[in-house]
């Protein structure tokens, strides 16, 4: 269902044409990072290690070089070599720390699966029993596996020489701060005294991954005039490209990465694991190197997203709200990495409050280093925040949903960062939960009702698109964003409406970073806003070129002619017209051939805001929840495919319930992940989710030329919030821990509705 306020009629835009990858992939003919392969290429493993915390003392390997199918190894010595035999300013040493020693361990392991060295062989097998062959000698340390134990004052240290940030609470222990984030809107002290009644809550969430289906990978080649390439699968190969420059320390000339096909990435595919490692090995051996992970290695040493603790306050006048705060602390890991950023920018977004204070912090622990998940932070805050909305609106007896309607931000509200609305589909949201057929229906017995709202900020960056029209009136687009949903298609798309012209007679390829300019990664949701603009643009390059050619073909002033629905047209006599195709066919006779480019960092991204009903019973004896309805509600400004946004939608909300009944770490004592399968870290399947249904509001963002907005991660945000607020309906109890598990539900409560 599309809900939309806008007027105006479009060509393409808002049909859904096949994906243009679409066949390769259904086929299995579509080229993935591991799929790479080159004549002669060894392969490469990691020794990775046991403990959360502890020193390397010693590492012997003498026994695993005489193995007969031994080919290199390299450790974190390697990179020092490396680094010095280039000259680099003081900065760049100091932002490639953490970087390399992420990728290979130096004297010191931060937590189980942190890499210590990497060997190369003929195949897998042998490169494993090589690594049984090397000892390493550890003095294992006290790992700090909570934050908790973190904040502690008596917590060790986990980096030496670290310099906490400034004006810290000082009954915080800071030591294992890396990072502090602080908005202030408003008086929040001041005015809470005002308020009828203040309410206040703790909440907390539990470690999670991205659960991406293609583990990571990286394929190198290293040649002998010193040029890198790097094929792998991520969410943003220039990304990639200057991550292995600072940690290597060549320059990024040197080094072309390759875009594979992505088999999922949610924010977790954003940062370099095995590129620099594999072409280390490639460097020492002069052969193709490839290296993937199993699936322990992903859910182990890649980073998932933060566990967190979070202390919320708001207080109200009446039935409006005048003053809030949100206190959180998340699990960077063993470096800086918690979303406090996204978390902070995304707090109270969808209501009008005029006094806010909201605080993050970034706190170490022996875990892998945190990384993005769909709208990194907001699921999180978002969870505590619309947990206590609810439970305000039951305590002072007012339906939680007109609670939201009367606080509900709008165009010129201001955040607690600061900024101020543009126009936005808070509102429209809100509206449309109460008019929708399952908001409207009756809920039947035993069965428990929640909503919530959420907001993202959308992200932009710069972009590139180049367009070759060929002679037969088809064009071949290259553009610089990974593909993740279907974006090649979007982009094509708006290129399309330009154009005039079928999107089936495009061919968009994703091209490597000696092909395309630089481009920013496909993450916070911008792809479809910067590169379809990036590929208007380039169309608009076209047009003008166009109608150039038509005039000498036409021998027509050009003053005259008008492009109009893939032609030309004498505006002088309209029925003297040449269509695209045939423009095409003569470029080689009127110029030469005709190319579009684009390069361009666009600001005006728009929020997206993101809504959910969930209905829902709980198995009185085991305790699970079983969601019997959910319809997902988000504004995309223009749904440029309606069907892939209906897919980010539904694909978020399936995250999001996993987030909130199943998905969580289960961490020994030591620190030691111990459900490390997919079979026991357990991500929603089909058999747990009804057909998820979408509403998808059209409020035009004026910030983009079609009005889009980013629709790839709003919808993760609310499902958490809109479950916990379902099992409070049924039950009478606030669970204020995530995740909901049939454990949890009997430790709270004896008995569940008969």
């Amino acid at each position: 269902m599309i809900t939309d306020n806008s007027n105006k009629t479009f060509f393409t835009i808002g049909n859904r044409p096949i994906r243009h990858d679409g066949v390769d992939k259904v086929t299995g003919k579509a080229k993935y990072g591991a799929d790479i392969e080159f004549s002669g290429m060894l392969y490469g493993k990691i020794l990775r290690s046991p403990h959360a915390h502890a020193i390397i003392e010693n590492i012997d390997y003498s026994k695993a070089i005489e193995h007969p199918e031994f080919k290199a190894l390299v450790t974190h010595k390697d990179l020092l070599i490396t680094q010095s035999s280039h000259k680099t300013n003081n900065s760049t040493q100091v932002s490639t720390k953490l970087l390399d020693e992420n990728i290979l361990a130096k004297n010191k392991v931060f937590y189980v699966g942190h890499p210590i060295l990497a060997v190369a062989s003929s195949n897998t097998h042998y490169a494993q029993e090589i690594l049984d062959l090397i000892q390493i000698k550890y003095t294992v340390l006290q790992p700090i596996t909570n934050i908790k134990e973190s904040l502690d004052k008596n917590a060790p240290k986990l980096h030496d020489g670290f310099i906490p940030p400034v004006n810290l609470n000082s009954k915080i222990s800071s030591q294992n701060i890396t990072n502090h984030m602080q908005f202030n809107l408003g008086d929040f002290s001041s005015s809470i005294k005002e308020c009828d009644n203040v309410f206040s809550d703790s909440y907390s969430t539990s470690t999670v991954h991205q659960g991406y289906i293609e583990p990571q990978n990286a394929t190198a080649i290293w040649n002998d005039d010193d040029k890198l390439t790097i094929w792998c699968s991520s969410q943003g190969h220039f990304g990639i490209r200057e991550q292995v420059s600072k940690i290597l320390n060549i320059p990024v000339s040197s080094i072309k990465i390759v875009p594979m096909e992505i088999g999922g990435g949610f924010g977790g595919k954003l940062r370099a694991y095995l590129e620099p490692v594999a072409a280390l090995l490639s460097k020492k051996t002069n052969k193709p190197i490839k290296l993937t992970m199993s699936r322990a290695e992903v859910l182990e040493a890649t980073g998932p997203t933060s566990a967190a603790k979070l202390d919320v306050t708001i207080g109200l006048k009446g039935d409006k709200i005048l003053a809030a705060k949100v206190n959180f602390f998340m699990e960077g890991g063993a470096f800086q990495g918690a979303p406090i950023g996204g978390a902070a920018a995304s707090s109270f977004v969808p209501y009008d409050i005029p006094n806010l204070f909201v605080q993050g912090f970034d706190v170490a622990v022996n875990k892998a280093t945190s990384s993005a998940y769909r709208a990194p932070g907001a699921p999180i805050v978002t969870f505590a925040i619309e947990s206590l909305i609810d439970d305000i609106a039951n305590k002072i007896k007012i339906d939680p949903l007109l609670l939201r309607l009367k606080n509900v931000a709008k165009e010129g509200t201001r955040r607690g960062n600061g900024l101020v609305n543009p126009p936005i589909g808070a509102e429209e949201i809100l509206l449309a939960i109460k008019n929708s057929d399952h908001y409207k229906s009756k809920k039947q017995k035993n069965i428990g009702r929640g909503i919530s709202i959420g907001f993202w900020g959308n992200g932009s960056g710069p972009a590139c698109a180049i367009a070759n029209v060929m002679p037969d009136g088809k064009i071949s687009l290259i553009e610089g964003s990974v593909d993740i949903g279907g974006s090649r298609t979007v982009v094509s798309q708006q290129m399309s409406e330009i154009l005039g012209i079928p999107v089936e007679n495009i061919n968009p390829q994703i091209g490597d970073t000696d092909s395309i300019g630089y481009t920013s990664n496909t993450g916070g949701s911008g792809v479809a806003f910067k590169s379809g603009w990036a590929a208007i643009e380039a169309a608009k390059h076209i047009q003008t070129q166009m109608l150039n050619r038509a005039s000498i073909l036409l021998e027509v002033d050009i003053k005259n002619l008008i492009y109009t629905n893939g032609s030309v047209v004498n505006q002088s006599a309209p029925n003297q017209t040449i269509s695209f195709k045939e423009i095409a066919s003569s470029s080689n006779d009127t110029g030469g051939p005709i190319v579009g480019s684009s390069n361009l960092n666009p600001s005006g991204a728009g929020g997206s805001f993101a809504a959910h009903i969930v209905d829902l019973s709980i198995d009185k004896d085991t305790g699970k929840i079983n969601i019997s309805r959910i319809t997902v509600l988000q504004d995309a400004g223009k749904a440029i495919h309606p069907s892939y946004v209906e897919g980010q939608m539904q694909g978020g909300t399936a995250q999001g319930v996993g987030w909130a009944v199943n998905e969580e770490y289960f961490n020994s004592n030591e620190g030691k992940m111990i459900n490390a399968t997919l079979l026991d870290y357990r991500m929603p399947i089909s058999l747990d989710l009804p057909n998820i249904d979408t509403i998808i509001i059209e409020k035009f963002n004026p910030g983009h030329p079609f009005g889009v907005r980013g629709v790839g991660e709003s919808s993760i945000i609310t499902p958490m919030s809109a479950i916990t607020n379902a099992v409070r309906d049924i039950i009478g109890v606030r669970f204020n821990h995530l995740p909901i598990n049939p454990t949890s539900i009997f430790t709270k409560t004896s008995k569940i509705g008969d």
